[in-house]
């Protein structure tokens, strides 16, 4: 049982790095692509943006449940993108709502957009979501259930081990910073030791260059 449960958890943390790094790559590439290029990324350190590899997660669970191969693909193709387009807008919406309320932040703003929902989501961005299901559907599934051939050797689950603790130092950080940031915005003064460390050593100045593109939900209503 013990085996099982850790054998899913490999499965599901690897698919996070993956979709975390490939979120990391899309996003700095459009940013060089519109001529203003700056490093953006989710985490305080290493590349990886989560909102992207929970959004494979959930792909990969629904092609999973949905049973997509090659023969249920060309035939549920249509459903399959407007289920993904769905749950890919979804998750951005959460993503974007859990920011704002915790942080006070925002890093997309779609109000520019037709058919957007209060700016967190909006329909052409729900589609890009869609294609990216089918992409990783088609292409992307079939290589990662070939890696999972690879969980049972030791090297990899050692590995597995390692990834899983630098990621939650990672996550446990990234949070505790930025929202401590967030406090001193509101003027309020450090209250314990580890308050007084994340002022020293995780700055504003250094915050605002890895979250570049995020932006006071405050000023903007000002």
């Amino acid at each position: 049982m013990k085996k099982k449960i850790f054998n899913n958890y490999m499965e599901l943390f690897w698919i996070f790095l993956y979709g975390s790094f490939a979120g990391f790559l899309y996003e700095n590439l459009l940013t060089f692509l519109r001529g203003h290029w700056s490093l953006r990324q989710g985490l305080v350190y290493g590349p990886l943006i989560p909102v992207y590899g929970v959004g494979m997660i959930v792909f990969y669970i629904a092609a999973k449940n949905l049973n997509i191969n090659k023969n249920t693909r060309k035939k549920y193709l249509f459903v399959t993108f407007l289920s993904a387009s769905f749950l890919g807008g979804l998750v951005e919406y959460i993503f974007s709502f859990l920011q704002e309320k915790i942080w006070g932040t925002i890093s997309w703003n779609y109000s520019d957009l037709l058919f957007n929902i209060n700016g967190r989501t909006s329909l052409f961005v729900a589609f890009i979501w869609g294609f990216a299901f089918i992409i990783f559907s088609l292409f992307l599934l079939p290589a990662l259930q070939k890696h999972k051939n690879l969980m049972s050797k030791k090297t990899m689950i050692i590995l597995t081990y390692v990834l899983s603790i630098m990621l939650l130092f990672d996550c446990s950080i990234s949070f505790a910073a930025t929202y401590r940031q967030k406090e001193r915005k509101e003027n309020l003064e450090p209250s314990n030791k580890i308050e007084v460390y994340l002022d020293k050593y995780y700055p504003d100045d250094y915050l605002n260059k890895i979250y570049n593109n995020a932006k006071d939900v405050q000023r903007l209503k000002n």
